[in-house]
């Protein structure tokens, strides 16, 4: 039985049969395929000469039917931001009603009442489905760092017969049955330039060119045993691979170069998914949702109402904050919101103290407004700006030599950033589990060993950028072309001896030693001593513990940082014995 002779058995189920033209009418069908269906369907058994369904046909229904579905809610949803600071994207509401329980409803209104909910952002929110609706949370611990292909791999064993939905998908009318033929894929009508599938005359699914344009992919799936149990397989070998940690499930349906599925065209009036904060304006303008406190916070900083906040886009999110762009009348600007446990992480107060301090100077971004309790600031978006290229020399000039500038300004703020005590710190967070380093223990003694050195040759205490990485130099430029470099993001900055920035460069750069030493010397034009330049080194190590450890706490959020992390560990190892061989030269020890 193919889809159309598939159709036309469900459109026979659904209302008797009065003649062809109907049918096609209700089937979806030209008159000729309905023509040629039915014989089809007679001479296989399925419907009698009165055109009614047989009992093999109601055999086929029930063994077809679906069994349950699986709702894939895990993800940050990062497109949401600001509304995802304060509810999972699965629980946006639209017209008063959270998107996955209406997709419960409709589930239900089909007779499937077997459902199960990968969770993982904000799981909790999701805990009071259990007793409201029955279904079973399943939790994707490994959220922040892998796409849904991992949460479809943690409920493989329910698959078969099986609705997947993702959770950000408003259905207007009920796209789901409570019997099934064959397996599918849902799209909409709608040509989008970032879908990777079209529709072809045969209603199967092919891989189209990127940026070619295909049909709006809308995520719903439906699929019988058959087509599961490819899917199972395809997963279970997909997630093997970690260059798949960010795949969407749906690279699991692939085969060459076209679905394995049949498509389900849906129309694009009928449904929306729920992306970012403009498409939920559009869908629902009085959404509860749209009145989040960091949309309150621009409105009442920049004395406009929520209509006038516009093109609401978020930025590439860092290893500490969510960032987001949007524009009030006609100019941009940009709002970070702190992410997970970076109330622990960073002294707000203090950060507020040192922007306070360096704002109008030339030196950072142009503040409009900070909180010094929750962290919430907005600033003027420096357009045609640029971030410092690590592997450009130019770059790195120009950089040493701003940040040099900076320090020669001797700033002083009422805190310090103790690296020590922060490595200390780090670990206390680390809540009694052990490192995932086997020579953690060893690796530390030998780190703050170095302690003595670095005070005893120590310079002048002065405030401090601290978090000098590559990303955090930003080239602007004025109207009339003249270049300028920022610093921007400075949450960790406090009185430091000014060499600690130099390390920050190097080990954020995963800079080799050559380019470590081209690194210092762009800092010190008129030439480094031997002395000082051991002190780098020894920076250079114990910031590496420093890191390494942030990100340990990091992962144990669930928050995955990849080489970054065991790079930050083996500058501690790699950078103590450089500086054990140099002072060895030097004719002193540690």
């Amino acid at each position: 039985m193919n889809k159309q002779e598939s159709d036309i058995l469900n459109a026979l189920r659904l209302e008797p049969f009065i003649n062809q033209r109907i049918l096609a009418e209700v089937s979806g069908h030209s008159l000729g395929v309905v023509n040629r269906s039915v014989k089809e369907l007679m001479s296989a058994g399925y419907i009698n000469e009165e055109v009614k369904l047989t009992p093999k046909a109601v055999k086929e229904f029930k063994s077809k039917a679906p069994k349950n579905a699986i709702i894939l809610a895990a993800g940050f949803g990062m497109r949401m931001v600001p509304i995802n600071m304060e509810v999972p994207k699965g629980l946006i509401e639209v017209n008063g009603e959270p998107l996955v329980e209406r997709a419960i409803k409709q589930l239900h209104e089909a007779g499937v009442k077997e459902i199960y909910i990968v969770v993982g952002f904000m799981k909790e929110k999701y805990e009071y489905l259990i007793d409201e609706y029955g279904v079973e949370l399943v939790v994707n611990s490994e959220y922040a760092v892998k796409n849904n292909l991992h949460s479809l791999k943690l409920v493989l064993n329910h698959l078969s017969n099986s609705y997947i939905i993702p959770c950000d998908i408003w259905c207007d009318r009920n796209p789901y049955q409570s019997h099934e033929l064959y397996s599918w894929y849902m799209v909409s009508d709608l040509i989008d330039n970032d879908s990777s599938v079209r529709v072809n005359r045969k209603m199967e699914l092919v891989s189209v060119p990127q940026n070619v344009g295909g049909n709006t992919m809308v995520g719903i799936s439906y699929l019988l045993e058959e087509e599961a149990k490819i899917v199972r397989d395809r997963v279970e070998e997909l997630c093997k691979d970690a260059q798949n940690n960010v795949v969407f499930w749906e690279k699991a349906l692939y085969h060459k170069d076209k679905m394995i599925v049949a498509a389900r065209i849906f129309p694009s009036t009928d449904v929306v998914e729920i992306n970012t904060y403009e498409q939920l304006r559009e869908l629902d303008s009085d959404s509860n949702q749209l009145k989040t406190d960091a949309i309150k916070v621009i409105c009442e900083t920049l004395d406009v109402i929520p209509d006038e906040v516009e093109d609401i886009t978020v930025m590439k999110k860092g290893m500490t904050n969510r960032s987001f762009l949007f524009t009030c009348n006609g100019k941009r600007y940009i709002m970070r919101i702190p992410g997970e446990g970076t109330d622990k992480l960073i002294n707000r107060r203090q950060e507020a103290q040192v922007y306070n301090l360096v704002n109008g100077k030339d030196l950072c971004d142009n503040i409009v407004y900070i909180n010094p309790q929750n962290g919430y600031k907005i600033t003027v978006f420096f357009e045609r700006a640029r971030v410092c290229d690590p592997m450009n020399s130019d770059d790195v000039k120009k950089c040493m030599q701003r940040l040099r500038e900076f320090h020669n300004m001797k700033l002083k703020v009422n805190h310090e950033f103790d690296i020590f005590g922060q490595i200390n710190f780090y670990e206390s967070l680390w809540e009694n589990r052990h490192s995932i380093y086997k020579d953690y223990n060893k690796t530390k003694e030998k780190i703050f060993s170095l302690k003595k050195f670095i005070d005893s040759h120590a310079g002048e205490k002065v405030l401090s950028h601290i978090d000098s990485v590559p990303d955090n130099f930003l080239f602007v430029y004025s109207g009339d072309g003249k270049e300028d470099i920022r610093l921007i993001d400075w949450e960790y900055a406090g009185l430091q001896d000014p060499h600690v920035d130099i390390a920050m460069f190097v080990i954020y750069s995963l800079y080799n030693r050559s380019q470590a030493d081209s690194l210092i010397d762009a800092y010190f034009p008129e030439g480094c001593s031997n002395v000082d330049r051991v002190k780098i080194y020894c920076y250079i190590s114990v910031c590496g513990l420093l890191w390494s450890n942030w990100c340990e706490y990091k992962r144990n959020l669930g928050i995955e940082l990849g080489e970054y992390s065991l790079r930050q560990y083996r500058y501690a190892k790699d950078y103590y014995n450089i500086v054990k061989e140099e002072l060895n030269k030097l004719g002193g020890g540690i």
